[in-house]
This record gives structure tokens, sequence and C-alpha cells, in this order.
């Protein structure tokens, strides 16, 4: 019996995926098994060369969230490590999170997700965005840390449970994709009472989006799931940084009709863009502190901005005007 089951949920095979069995073929650390969940058969002729414990596991076309609790169902591991099809980990990853799992207070690690060295240009201004320093805290979800705290909320590319509490908690609300990581380690939190430590040591590479739109079409998702959980869960989403966005893109908006309305509000407008550019010039700044990469940094700015409106717009739209968010991917 494997010590981790390693869920991997996705579409269908693809070179990033044979890129995540590669990488598993080389961990170090406890014994694990591999469960993939793809949505029809697929033929798996790298894992027998690699010497995996794999089992492939077609489940239809149904969201992630329902792909990893099927996987949980049937997996044998005390630990639950979910990891993307778009993503690969570091030699040491289970080696670095799982033993912190002696504690008995620990109900789930979480690593960050950092942006491969090997992604082209623009998925690395994609990547570079999320650990901005206007980012806060959960910049270190995106780029290792310098020491370990607790959390209460964590992406399910880089999150291993202990399956015990995993299951107690029923898996992944599957009303929501995005947002079921959310909802999974709120649960764990607030019902199991256990709690979810940040190990920086525990990396895995995450495939970034290409291009602008795509970038935007996955921020904007975000932003509308976690302007409804906002209100429907807001022990871990009703927190003023996700508010931040929001009150950009209303400034952006309706921050205009300020100029006709004196000089003393025209001024507070104008104060604000300068504000708002000096934002700007600390997070390229930042970002290229972080990345050692002036060109990466100097991209990233319209990306921020637009990040920004984006994310806002939908942050607002989630949190106002939707009544029931709920997943397009069912059974």
């Amino acid at each position: 019996m494997a010590e981790v089951s390693v869920i991997i949920p996705f579409q269908a095979p693809s070179d990033y995926l044979r890129q995540t069995l590669t990488h598993l073929g080389t961990l170090r650390g406890p014994s694990f098994e591999v469960i993939l969940l793809p949505d029809g058969p697929m033929e798996d002729e790298l894992s027998e060369a690699l010497g995996l414990d794999v089992r492939i596991l077609p489940t239809g076309p149904v969201s992630p969230a329902i792909k990893r609790d099927e996987g949980a169902a049937v997996a044998t591991g005390r630990v639950l490590a979910f990891i993307d099809d778009d993503a690969y980990p570091a030699g040491d990853w289970l080696e670095k999170a799982v033993v912190h799992f002696e504690d008995e207070t620990i109900g789930a690690v979480a690593g960050p997700q950092v942006t491969p060295p090997d992604d082209g240009f623009w998925q690395k201004v994609s990547g570079a965005i999320f650990v901005s320093p206007l980012n806060g805290s959960a910049a270190w979800r995106y780029w290792p840390g310098d020491r370990r705290f607790f959390v209460d909320d964590w992406p399910s590319v880089n999150l291993l449970v202990r399956a015990e509490d995993f299951h107690a908690v029923n898996g992944f609300d599957n009303e929501y994709w995005p947002g079921e990581d959310t909802k999974l380690c709120l649960d764990i939190v607030r019902e199991r009472g256990k709690r979810i430590l940040y190990e920086p040591e525990a990396v895995v590479y995450h495939h970034r989006r290409s291009g602008f739109v795509r970038h935007m079409r996955q921020v904007g998702n975000y932003g509308l799931h976690r302007g409804f959980f906002a209100k429907r869960y807001p022990e871990t989403s009703r927190r003023l940084s996700y508010f931040m966005p929001m009150a950009f893109f209303l400034f952006v908006v309706v921050g205009w009709v300020a100029l006709f309305a004196g000089s003393v509000f025209a001024g507070l407008y104008t104060l604000g863009w300068a504000l708002y550019a000096l934002a700007i010039a600390f997070s390229t700044l930042g970002i290229f502190a972080r990345l050692r990469d002036a060109r990466v940094a100097l991209a990233t700015v319209p990306y921020v901005v637009g990040t920004h409106f984006w994310y806002g717009w939908r942050f607002l739209k989630g949190f106002l005007f939707v009544r029931d968010l709920k997943s397009t991917l069912g059974r």
C-alpha cells in the first residue's frame, strides 16, 4: 500500500501530462501511487518505463472537482496529493511535504506553484503577475517564501491533504469549479479543526497561460468566484485585499466624474492616478527583484493594469449580481 496517492484530473493526454509523469518518476521520499483521471480511455506507455504505480480511471466529461473526488474514493494512501496535468513536481516535493503529517493537527500541506523556467516569454509574464508585491501574502502561492506559516485557503494544483480529513468533510464541493479548493480548505479548518501548513520547499512548477486574452479569462474566473465566495463564505473570502481590484474598477469607471465636481475632487482624482502609477512602479520593481528579468518585469505593466480592472469587474459581478454559481461540468 502506497503512503501517498497522487491524483491528477485532466481531459486528455498531452505533452504536459507526459512531463508530469516523467518528473513523478524522479521523486524521492515516501512510496506513492498515481491515479490518472481522463475523460475517456487512454493508452499509457510511459508509466511502466518510469517504474510508476499508475491507475487510469476514465470519468467522462466532468469537472476537476468530481474527478478528484473519484480518485480519492479509490486511493490507498494516507495522504492525497493533488496536482494538475500542466504542472510537475520538484524531486523532493513529497519528501518536503509528507513529513508534516506526523503532526496530527495538520490536515493539509500547501506549497508554491512556480512558473517553469522553460515556459515561453508571455507565459512568464502571466506568471510574473502573481508574484507582484501588490499581491501581498498571496504572492507566496506562486513564489517560495522564506518561512513556514499557516493558511486557510490554497489552490489544489499543489495541495496535499490527510485522507482521513478529506473523507470526513466529504471531499470537494462539486457544486463549485473553480473555487472548490477554497471550500475544501474552509471545511478542513472549520469542521475538522485542523491546520493547513505552507511549506515553501514543497514546490511544483505550473505552466502559465500564453497570451493576454487567456490570462484575462483565467483571472476573470478567479474574480467571479472570489466575489461570490466573499458573499457566501466570508470567513476566508471577505478580505480587504480581494476588494481592492473592485475599488480600482469603480475608480476607473466612475471616478472621472470628480473632474466636474470642483477643483478639490479633481485634485483627489488626479492624486489617485498618481498613487496608482507609483503602485505599478513598485510592482514592476518587485517583480524584477524576484525574477531578475527586466523584459518580463516591464511587460507585466499592461497585464497588471488589465488584471486589476478585469478581476475587479468580475469580483463585483460575483459579489453583487450572481445569486448562485455552479460548475457547468456536472455528472
